[in-house]
């Protein structure tokens, strides 16, 4: 192992969207018993020093993996096409004037029933976004064009968190 490889060597995995979750985490399982501490007790400090590195960036690696959205911005920059949602929010007006619609919708919601239906509506975006992912990353290799449906993703994601605490303080 090298703590230089990238989450995908360091898994043994192909680098690509599609994952098979159960695959992950369990590589992720192997990984953090070759790399546990406690198995380098009687090697000194040092190596349990080492070892806690190496357990660290494991579950960072795990992190990174398991969830798609973190997967899709590591897959785009390591392809040279970081996300910088932090400086980069220009998205298509079809995207925007539709975030406006699903907004309008959340502020008149008024029953359970009401957001249930929003959050389906936000749930089937978010798999149409991931689809879009797998197909820009894994058949287009277009790393330019993942960028933007992540940083799309990244809004329908906390779109649909704000749907949820809606309903829970609507439920309260």
């Amino acid at each position: 192992m090298n703590l230089q490889s990238d989450d995908f060597e360091l898994f043994g995995l192909p680098a690509r969207f599609a994952q098979d979750t159960a695959v992950i985490d369990a590589r992720w399982k192997q990984l953090q018993r070759q790399a546990h501490p406690d198995r380098f007790a009687d090697q000194g400090q040092a190596a349990q020093r080492l070892a806690m590195q190496w357990s660290v960036r494991i579950n960072e690696a795990h992190q990174r993996l398991k969830n798609p959205l973190k997967r899709a911005a590591y897959l785009c920059e390591l392809r040279g096409s970081p996300i910088r949602a932090h400086d980069n929010t220009a998205m298509p007006a079809e995207f925007l004037m539709q975030q406006i619609l699903h907004r309008e919708a959340l502020e008149e919601a008024e029953s359970p029933a009401a957001l249930e239906a929003l959050a389906d509506e936000i749930q089937a975006q978010k798999a149409q976004l991931l689809q879009q992912l797998e197909a820009s990353l894994d058949q287009q290799a277009d790393a330019t064009q993942a960028a933007q449906q992540v940083r799309a993703l990244m809004f329908v994601e906390r779109f649909a968190q704000e749907i949820d605490a809606r309903i829970d303080q609507i439920c309260a």
